[in-house]
């Protein structure tokens, strides 16, 4: 080749390759990931915010100096212990992990949701999950290129045990959903049901109990009991969402593969110095656990007396509502500055309903007073 066919042969900077970003992005993202829509957090500045079923409230003052004493003596100009040893002993403590069992954390259980995906992710494989349900199970699943099957509820939000059975014999999941309690219908499965499909499934069954400390049952105790469960929690609606901690419990054969997934210093050492300094005496969790359920029964029957409406069954830390037209109640209730979820376009069987996080009586009443005025 001559030196001038060589020249010509030369592409300029951008030549034959396409010319703005958006057609970069076009060119080389992933069409199911362009998709997507990113995951709302809406802003709350001034707001009643009664969106994300945090613990309204604070922590006591010895509880918070015991924190402040904890956070001042963390070298945070070193990396965090890699394996966050002293936060799962003092969680095992705390909250009755079985002996024996595998834990693994993680930078809340979003992070987790996304180990456990990526690590099930062969080609082909399949993730499963009664539907409506925490919508991060689907988007992990486009994450990490698995098919996702999500299987309607019944009518009632229960699991559809026949449409479950069938799904698991056709599609033989590497990998099923189920949150007990279940957001954002707020009701806990049969344990029966649940039961069923651990058995039924060829694959992991993560139980997801984020809401743990406000239902009547526990898949945590019964870990041992079944080779493909995995039990999911957060200490996010418990008091403390900021830090940004989840754990999961199952065989150590599980954990041990999941966290070859981890990455190297997930869980900082601001968040692995709180985590046990606040589950070192959990009496504060206990009680105000205790407040947000009777808090819960009170707004549910309040609302329950609004006309036009219909309150579901809750064991969680919020309450879903029917109303008449769910986007004016949403909208009015915005413009009076409390803010809750509008899941009306989630799925047909949220169709008109809001969920409400359960807050204090004083929050609660606002809400209640705007509902009055919202719901004639």
């Amino acid at each position: 080749m001559t030196g001038s066919s060589r020249s010509s042969s030369r592409r300029k900077p951008g030549e034959g390759i396409a010319s703005s970003a958006a057609d970069r992005v076009t060119a080389v993202v992933r069409p199911e990931i362009r998709a997507l829509a990113a995951y709302p957090v809406a802003k709350a500045e001034g707001m009643v915010k009664l969106d994300a079923m945090e613990n309204p409230y604070p922590l006591p003052g010895p509880v918070r100096a015991r924190l402040d004493a904890a956070l001042s003596r963390v070298a945070v100009n070193r990396y965090p212990d890699g394996g966050a040893d002293a936060v799962k002993t003092a969680l095992s403590h705390a909250l009755r992990i079985p002996d024996g069992q595998g834990v693994l954390l993680g930078n809340g259980s979003d992070e987790l949701i996304h180990i456990i995906t990526l690590a099930l992710a062969r080609p082909g494989a399949v993730v499963l999950a009664p539907e409506p349900s925490f919508v991060m199970y689907r988007m992990d699943a486009v994450y990490a290129g698995m098919r996702f099957v999500g299987v309607p509820l019944a009518g009632d939000f229960s699991l559809d045990l026949p449409a479950m059975r069938a799904a698991i014999e056709r599609e033989q999941p590497a990998l099923v959903f189920i949150a007990y309690p279940n957001n954002p219908t707020g009701n806990l499965f049969g344990a029966r049901d649940v039961e069923a499909v651990l058995q039924a499934a060829p694959g992991l069954v993560v139980v997801d109990e984020a809401y743990y400390a406000f239902a009547d049952a526990s898949f945590l105790p019964r870990v041992a009991e079944h080779p493909n469960l995995l039990v999911l929690r957060t200490v996010s609606k418990v008091g403390m969402a900021g830090l940004r901690l989840g754990y999961a419990v199952a065989a150590p054969e599980w954990i041990a593969e999941l966290n070859k997934v981890r990455a190297p210093y997930n869980v900082n050492a601001l968040t692995q110095a709180a985590a046990v300094a606040l589950l070192s005496d959990t009496g504060w969790i206990a009680a105000q656990a205790s407040a947000i359920r009777a808090e819960r029964m009170r707004l549910a029957s309040a609302l329950e007396r609004l006309p036009g409406t219909k309150v579901f069954p809750t064991q969680t830390n919020f309450v879903l509502v029917r109303v008449a037209d769910a986007n004016e109640v949403f909208e009015g209730l915005k413009a009076r500055r409390i803010l809750v979820k509008n899941v009306h376009r989630w799925h047909p069987l949220l169709a008109n309903c809001l969920r409400i996080t359960v807050g204090t009586p004083e929050e609660n009443d606002l809400l209640l007073a705007a509902c009055i005025e919202l719901c004639r």
